[in-house]
């Protein structure tokens, strides 16, 4: 099945877009996509979740910026508009991170929100 290209309802940052290409030069698969998710739980509601996926449904959207290719679920869309999709490196570990201005509020460690 095919994703439908859609304009993407969060910005990558230069350093996640230089993560992604890196894991998926390591996995040495071309149908591999970063797969970008919400999904209920998590100790403010929701949390983020990423994975590398290459399943897509036809209520995906697939955002392309050069050859990164992102995924995002019908249903997760909308929790992540106006977002930023970043990956930070430091004291906690190395991540990607999800800069929410929807979010009403966020847990100590940023990997979950409440709208």
């Amino acid at each position: 099945m095919s994703a439908v290209e859609q304009a993407a309802p969060f910005e990558l940052t230069e350093a996640a877009k230089d993560k992604v290409r890196e894991l998926l030069e390591d996995e040495a698969d071309d149908e591999l996509c970063l797969r970008v998710f919400v999904t209920g739980g998590g100790c403010s509601g929701f949390q983020y979740g990423f994975t590398f996926d290459d399943e897509r449904a036809d209520d995906d959207a697939l955002i392309t910026e050069g050859n990164v290719r992102v995924l995002v679920d019908s249903l997760s869309y909308g929790y992540l508009v106006g977002s930023v999709l970043d990956y930070k490196e430091g004291l906690e570990g190395s991540r990607f991170t999800v800069d929410n201005p929807s979010a009403t509020s966020t847990c100590g460690c940023g990997s979950s929100f409440s709208v």
